[in-house]
């Protein structure tokens, strides 16, 4: 195993890898994988230095939970922390986030992935006004009580969001979407997330592969792709497919984001070694569909920082590309 730096993941007390391997992919709403596919990916991942997964229940309907829990189970020696999320399976109202469904929904996760306590659960981008419920915050209180889980933390959609869940002492971590297409985090999320001692997960680090410079605007998507069905945010949220940015002007500008690659670096890994810069970043969890994918990933963490000068481009590249096609709201 390549060893990796490892950073404190807010207020869970335990430290995590810088990259860690997000488990969409695996669940089967960016095409099918086969099993021993995804063993692979996840081998390939801690074999790297990967020490955090990054799954949820609804990735597959719990199969991305299930196959971390087979891993596991064959890996032993894989020191590997696992964060899973819970809500998207339920009718999205404020009144379905209640203790009683907290805890059926832990049940099947803590089924999924053969354990007693779930390391981390997060809030799966549920609407707006459960991140004000007293109510919500005192069942996930409940739950670490009852050793359902050990921490709980926040994913999100807006940047307000975050900020009102961060004002929670409880809150451990804030996973939000964060890469070279999507700034708006630095300014308010990444200091607020500082100061309350939360951590922060950067997740579509990619643009749904955008970043990684391989698409065109001809480039076709399997119809049981995201990329496909939810460009306009017909199935969920906009923001989670290419970070709601436009798929020609992404096109255009990751063409550019391209040229800006250090050399020994990949565009993918550019914008991954770009996320783990920004202060206040514990880990960032790009996805992979391939061996050679999630080696490629945790490479992004070896070598030397970005240069001012390219820092510099990225801003450039967002202020006059990407600013004004992304809603406000992000």
């Amino acid at each position: 195993m390549i060893p990796m730096e490892q950073r404190e993941l807010g207020r869970t007390g335990r430290s995590v890898s810088v990259v860690g391997q997000g488990t969409w992919q695996l669940g089967g709403d960016w095409g099918e994988v086969a099993e021993e596919d995804a063993f692979g990916v996840l081998d390939a991942a801690v074999e790297g230095g990967v020490t955090f997964f990054d799954t949820a229940d609804v990735y597959g309907d719990g199969r991305s939970e299930r196959l971390i829990g087979r891993y596991l189970a064959r890996r032993p020696d894989a020191d590997v922390f696992v964060a899973t999320k819970m809500g998207r399976r339920a009718d999205q109202l404020p009144e379905n986030y209640t203790l009683d469904n907290f805890r059926a929904w832990n049940d099947r996760s803590r089924a999924n992935l053969g354990v007693d306590t779930l390391d981390l659960v997060q809030l799966h981008c549920p609407p707006t006004p459960v991140y004000s419920s007293d109510e919500v915050y005192d069942a996930l209180d409940t739950l670490v009580a009852e050793k359902r889980i050990a921490a709980y933390g926040v994913s999100v959609e807006t940047c307000a969001e975050a900020l009102t869940a961060l004002a929670r002492p409880g809150v451990a971590s804030v996973q939000i979407i964060l890469n070279p297409f999507r700034l708006k985090p630095l300014d308010e999320v990444l200091p607020a997330a500082r100061a309350a001692g939360a951590g922060i997960i950067a997740r579509v680090p990619l643009a749904s592969g955008l970043l990684s410079g391989k698409y065109t605007a001809d480039t076709v998507f399997a119809p049981d792709d995201h990329r496909t069905y939810n460009r306009h945010g017909e199935a969920f949220d906009q923001g989670e497919t290419f970070s709601g940015v436009d798929y020609a002007t992404g096109v255009a500008a990751a063409a550019e984001f391209a040229a800006l690659a250090p050399e020994g670096l990949t565009p993918a890994q550019t914008a991954l070694r770009w996320i783990i810069q920004q202060p206040g970043v514990t880990s960032v969890i790009p996805g992979a569909r391939s061996v050679a994918q999630a080696r490629s990933n945790a490479g992004a963490a070896t070598g030397e920082p970005l240069p001012q000068r390219t820092l510099d481009a990225v801003r450039e590249l967002y202020d006059r590309r990407i600013r004004a096609s992304v809603h406000d709201r992000w």
